[in-house]
């Protein structure tokens, strides 16, 4: 199938591509250069301007909507947090604009999303796609995400991937982690006894691809693996396979507060969430269920 890809360029869309194009998939990316990449074309558009470059949808089957400004590079000033909103819900607004101007058809619309659905701290409860919307920033900013995903009439089906902490040697948290714990200085961030709902990038995009091939998938899932630890497990877990001491006591909740401000409920908060639509209503298989496992191959 023909799957178009926003923010194909980022260490998700990158894996995924790879899987995509493996399994005999044709990808193509919306982005805001036009450079060339090794099998897969790419079109431009400009989100301001409103501009889509003919020929990307026309041909798609899915789109997969991975962009969006990173939710933990900068503090969260009023400007910021407008910033990660629109970064996220202006590029499907222009596409379901183009969708219905040009009379276009999707098999699918599958759009990133985040466990930050539920709240930024939901403590030791175990959540589930059936469990509330949270009422902080991070809820806020995921229900709109959605919300708008949601309206798209020209898709005949709309799936939501909460996305978990994703762990990846290039990117994303698991870099920040290790990198004092090589330089022997690592410790466990605010009690250490906060939930870390952690996921292996590569079941992540296998479940991006899985919601392309299965039909029955609609609506949201929660992209975790099954078993969450807790920071401290995390940091001892990663510390033990890169042969380091830890000896620090922990990051304090409060010296984290004032570095980050708001944001800081990024590290500080947690939350158990469980995968239960897609271990209850479909096949999906992960290869990573524990995080010796998944901190092993990537570390």
């Amino acid at each position: 199938m023909n799957i178009l890809i926003t923010g194909g360029t980022g260490m998700i869309g990158h894996r995924l591509t790879e899987l995509l194009i493996e399994k005999g998939h044709k990808v193509s990316y919306l982005s805001r250069k036009k450079e060339p990449i090794s099998q897969v074309d790419v079109f431009q558009w400009n989100i301001q301007q409103g501009f889509i470059e003919e020929g990307a949808l026309e041909k798609a089957d899915y789109v997969i909507h991975l962009a969006g400004a990173g939710i933990a590079d900068s503090r969260w000033t009023d400007a910021r947090k407008k910033e990660i909103i629109d970064s996220r819900i202006q590029p499907i607004d222009l596409i379901d604009k183009y969708l219905q101007e040009k009379n276009i058809q999707l098999k699918g619309f599958i759009s990133a999303s985040a466990i930050g659905f539920y709240g930024g701290d939901t403590g030791t409860k175990q959540i589930d796609e059936s469990s509330p919307a949270g009422n902080d920033f991070l809820a806020e900013c995921t229900k709109l995400w959605e919300s708008h995903a949601q309206k798209l009439n020209n898709a005949e089906r709309k799936v939501f991937i909460r996305i978990g902490i994703v762990l990846s040697e290039k990117g994303g948290a698991l870099p920040k982690l290790v990198q004092p714990i090589r330089y022997g200085v690592g410790a466990a961030l605010g009690s250490g006894q906060q939930f870390m709902s952690w996921i292996h990038i590569d079941d992540l995009c296998r479940i991006f691809v899985k919601a392309i091939e299965d039909a029955n998938m609609n609506g949201p899932y929660n992209a975790v693996a099954p078993n969450p630890v807790s920071n401290e497990e995390m940091t001892k877990t990663a510390a033990k396979i890169l042969h380091k001491p830890l000896w620090l006591p922990n990051v304090p909740s409060f010296a984290l507060n004032l570095v980050f401000g708001e944001m800081g409920i990024v590290v500080t908060g947690g939350n158990f969430v469980l995968n239960k639509r897609l271990s209850e209503e479909t096949d999906f298989q992960y290869n990573f269920t524990n995080i010796t496992d998944a901190l092993s191959d990537l570390l």
